[in-house]
């Protein structure tokens, strides 16, 4: 109604226009007072211009996917308190949300039902301590050149991510690349199982021989089971709902393969997953190994 006035009060003035809308004149200029010197807000409108900076810097700095829930718990943890549902009213007046999920698309076959490993892990997705227990699987993502194809290895314990790689093709090479990532980057990992679905890919004789020279015992969820790979999953759904979805559509494997890096390095080190305390997965493992430190020199 301001606005509406604004754009009339030259040709009717304001009266008669406030005469006809549900609208003082002084509501009216007391709104223009404030606009013009914003120390007349009243205190809650004060913080909500506050929280208003804070809750878009938020949301931008997180790839634009963070909920309410989210970006009020990111608040908190720098210090800023502010009620949960004043988050959900101004990131609503806002035209600010979450990124929404989809559904999920078939990248694997079924290998040799009589070559494949037991499965050690029976939907028991827990781990005491890093690197004692890994998940691998696949997406894929459609370009305007064909689908590219991206393979995950993730730490239970912190749901961390350890390894990665992008293909235009779904054979073994694409996981395989993704393990020996992963094989780098932890290097000592001691006692470790690896857990797939039963997709030939990780069922193939090239991959089974690289995780026993690895030193890591391999295990396979049954088949017709919608459960073999459940953590796995949830993942990558938020990788495609944060990614490919949010940023999309894709020129060429290239944009998708740089998009990918930047958002492995923002989970691991600052998204907030609630599984683990809503913090980031480096910070849960960074606590784990200074608990470690204590023991070790007790022992």
């Amino acid at each position: 109604m301001v606005r509406f006035i604004d754009e009339h009060r030259h040709i009717c003035g304001v009266e008669p226009i406030c005469a006809l809308l549900p609208i003082a004149p002084s509501t009216y200029y007391e709104h223009k007072a404030r606009e013009a010197d914003p120390g007349r807000l009243p205190p809650r409108a004060k913080r909500d211009s506050y929280l208003r900076v804070e809750i878009r810097r938020v949301w931008d700095e997180n790839f634009c996917v963070y909920g309410a829930r989210k970006v009020w718990r990111q608040l908190i943890r720098e210090g800023i308190e502010a009620a949960r549902c004043t988050v959900e009213r101004l990131m609503r007046d806002m035209g600010l949300s979450g990124a929404i999920r989809g559904k999920k698309f078939k990248t694997t076959t079924s290998g040799d039902e009589a070559s494949r490993p037991a499965d050690l892990v029976k939907r028991n997705f827990t781990a005491s301590r890093p690197n004692e227990l890994w998940i691998a699987d696949l997406t894929y993502v459609s370009t305007w050149r064909g689908f590219a194809y991206v393979a995950f290895v993730i730490d239970v314990f912190a749901r961390m991510i350890v390894g990665w790689w992008l293909s235009g093709s779904l054979k073994t090479d694409l996981p395989l690349a993704a393990l020996e990532q992963a094989i780098h980057t932890r290097q000592d990992t001691g006692p470790l199982v690896h857990h797939s679905d039963h997709g030939s890919q990780y069922l193939s004789i090239r991959y089974t021989e690289r995780l026993v020279d690895a030193g890591i015992e391999p295990s396979a969820g049954s088949v017709g089971d919608s459960y073999d790979n459940a953590m796995a999953e949830p993942i990558i759904g938020l990788y495609k709902t944060e990614v490919i979805k949010k940023q999309g559509p894709w020129k060429n494997h290239q944009a998708v393969e740089f998009a990918t890096l930047a958002w492995v390095d923002w989970f691991n080190n600052r998204r907030l997953l609630e599984p683990i305390g809503n913090i980031p997965p480096v910070e849960m493992e960074q606590v784990y190994h200074q608990k470690q430190k204590p023991q070790a020199k007790a022992a």
